[in-house]
C-alpha cells in the first residue's frame, strides 16, 4: 500500500507598516519615488549615524499582538542580525531575537473540517532591506535605498498548517486583522505583506517533523498556493525515490511554476546575533497596553455579527462588505445618512463590484464619498431619476465623486414626470410600429417591451419604465 504523507506548514509573514516615516529615522516611507530619494545617513548605514525609534511602530505592533491575542514582553531589545548583501547598507539589520515584543498568541481560522487555531510563535519588529534591480541590459545591478529602514513585523506562526487552503484562510485573517487596525494596508502586490512558507512533509502518523524548506518570493495568495502544492509533490517525490529532502531557502518562480535553490539555510548562530548597542530597551507599561487596547476598533468577526442583528442584509452581502475595511465604512455611513442599509448593500455589491473589476481596482481604490452614494438613493427612490439613468450617474460618482443632485440638474437627466408629454410620445410610438402593435394584440406579450423600449429612446431614457407600461397597456386595449 502506498504511503501516505502530511505536509506540515508554518509562515513568516512580514508586513510593512502604515507609519509616515521609517522606524529608525524621518524618512519618508511613501511607495514609489525615484531610486534613493527618501533616503539620510541613518537608513543607508552611513558611520556615526545613530537610530532613534519611530513609536508608532511600537504602537502598531501592540495593537497587532493584542488582536491576536499574544502576550506582550513589556520589557523587550533590539539586536542586531549580522549579514552581508548589497541591499543591506550597515551589513546587519536591527531586528528582536531575544526579546520579541509579541509572544505565544492564535487566531481562528474556518477550514473545510471546521474551525482550527493557528498559533503565533512570536511577533517581532524590525527594519526593512532596501531593493536590488538586477539590469541584464547593462549587466549590472543596481541598489535603491528607499525602502531601507521601512518598518517591519515579522508575525511567525507555528508549524500548525497542514494545507494551502488552511494557508490562505490564515493569511486571509490576519490581512483583514491588520487592515482593520490601520497598521498597514498589506497590498501583496506592492510588498507591504510577503510571506515565507517554511513546508516539510512526514508520513501520516509519524511524531518527528521532516525536513523543511523555506519558500520566497510569494507575492499573491495564488502563488501562495501554487508553491505549496509543487512543494509538497516535490519533497514526496525525493523521499519516494529514497533520496533526502535538504534543508534550504528556495525561490519561487510563479511564471514557470517552479522553485529552485537559493542557498542552504542558515541558522541563527550564522548571522552572530548581538544585543544592538545604539538602541535603548523598550519598556511597555500597564498603562500604555490598555490604551491600545481601548484604543482598538471593531475587527470583522465583531462587525459580522452586529450586521447581522442590526440590518436586514443577506449573510452572503456581510460577508462581502466586511471582508474589506473601506467598504464596510461607505456601507455603513451611507446607511447611516439614507437609512436604506439593503439598497446600499445592493449598489455596493452591484455596481461598485463591477466597476472595480473593469477598473481593475482593488475596494481600498474606492474614492466616492458615503454622502454621495446615499443621496443618489434617495434620488431613485423619489423617483427623480430611474434606475438606469440612476445607474449613469452612479458610474460618474465612481469616477469622479461627483454631487448627484447637481450633476442630474445640469445634464437634464430628471425623469419626465409630465404625464401630458409622455402621452404623446406613447401614441406617436404606437403609430409609427404598427406590426409591433399588432403582435402584442395577438398574444405576443414580448412585443411591449420593443415598444417600451422605444418610447424611452425617444424620451433619451429620462420616462419612469413603470409609467411608460402602463401607458402603452391603456392605449393598447383599445
Amino acid at each position: 500500500m502506498a504511503k501516505q504523507y502530511e505536509t506540515v506548514i508554518g509562515l513568516e509573514v512580514h508586513v510593512e507598516l502604515a507609519t509616515k516615516t521609517k522606524i529608525f529615522c524621518g524618512c519618508s516611507t511613501e511607495f514609489g519615488g525615484a531610486p534613493n530619494t527618501h533616503t539620510c545617513p541613518v537608513c543607508t548605514g552611513m558611520p556615526g549615524s545613530l537610530p532613534v525609534l519611530n513609536k508608532q511602530v511600537v504602537e502598531y505592533a501592540l495593537a497587532v499582538g493584542l488582536a491576536t491575542n499574544c502576550k506582550i514582553n513589556q520589557y523587550c531589545k533590539f539586536d542586531r542580525k549580522n549579514y552581508f548583501y548589497p541591499d543591506n547598507p550597515q551589513n546587519y539589520q536591527i531586528s528582536q531575537l531575544y526579546l520579541p515584543i509579541c509572544h505565544d498568541g492564535g487566531i481562528e481560522i474556518e477550514t473545510k473540517a471546521g474551525k482550527k487555531t493557528v498559533g503565533i510563535h512570536e511577533i517581532h519588529m524590525e527594519e526593512d532591506a532596501g531593493k536590488l534591480i538586477h539590469d541584464e541590459w547593462e549587466d549590472c545591478s543596481l541598489v535603491d535605498y528607499n525602502r531601507s529602514g521601512v518598518p517591519l513585523i515579522e508575525i511567525v506562526s507555528e508549524p500548525d498548517m497542514r494545507s494551502a487552503d488552511e494557508v490562505i484562510a490564515y493569511l486571509d485573517k490576519l490581512r483583514l486583522i491588520i487592515q482593520y487596525l490601520g497598521a498597514s494596508d498589506c497590498k501583496l502586490q506592492e510588498g507591504s505583506m510577503r510571506a515565507d512558507v517554511n513546508l516539510s512533509v512526514r508520513e501520516v502518523g509519524a511524531k518527528e517533523f521532516g525536513t523543511r524548506t523555506e519558500m520566497k518570493n510569494l507575492n499573491s495568495f495564488r502563488a501562495i498556493a501554487r508553491a505549496i502544492e509543487n512543494e509538497r509533490e516535490r519533497q514526496i517525490d525525493l523521499l519516494e525515490s529514497g533520496e533526502s529532502v535538504v534543508q534550504e531557502t528556495r525561490r519561487w518562480d510563479d511564471a514557470k511554476e517552479y522553485s529552485y535553490a537559493m542557498r542552504s539555510k542558515e541558522d541563527a548562530q550564522d548571522y552572530r546575533y548581538f544585543p544592538d548597542p545604539d538602541l535603548v530597551p523598550v519598556v511597555i507599561s500597564d498603562e500604555w497596553i490598555e490604551r491600545v487596547k481601548a484604543a482598538q476598533p471593531e475587527l470583522r468577526t465583531e462587525k459580522l455579527e452586529r450586521y447581522r442583528k442590526e440590518f436586514d442584509i443577506p449573510a452572503y452581502d456581510a460577508q462581502i462588505l466586511t471582508s474589506s475595511k473601506k467598504m464596510a465604512d461607505i456601507f455603513e455611513a451611507a446607511s447611516a445618512v439614507c437609512g436604506k442599509p439593503k439598497k446600499v448593500s445592493n449598489w455596493l455589491m452591484g455596481e461598485t463590484l463591477r466597476l472595480l473589476k473593469e477598473k481593475n481596482q482593488e475596494p481600498e481604490d474606492i474614492a466616492f464619498s458615503p454622502e454621495h452614494l446615499a443621496k443618489l438613493i434617495e434620488l431613485t427612490e423619489a423617483g427623480t431619476v430611474n434606475s438606469s439613468v440612476a445607474k449613469e450617474v452612479f458610474a460618474e460618482i465612481f469616477a469622479h465623486d461627483v454631487e448627484p443632485e447637481a450633476y442630474i440638474e445640469e445634464h437634464g437627466l430628471k425623469t419626465v414626470s409630465d404625464e401630458g408629454a409622455l402621452q404623446r410620445t406613447v401614441e406617436e410610438i404606437v403609430a409609427a410600429n404598427p406590426q409591433s402593435v399588432a403582435d402584442y394584440r395577438n398574444g405576443k406579450e414580448k412585443a411591449i417591451g420593443f415598444l417600451v423600449g422605444q418610447t424611452m429612446k425617444a424620451m433619451k431614457g429620462k420616462a419612469d419604465p413603470g409609467a411608460v407600461n402602463r401607458l402603452l397597456k391603456e392605449l393598447l386595449k383599445g
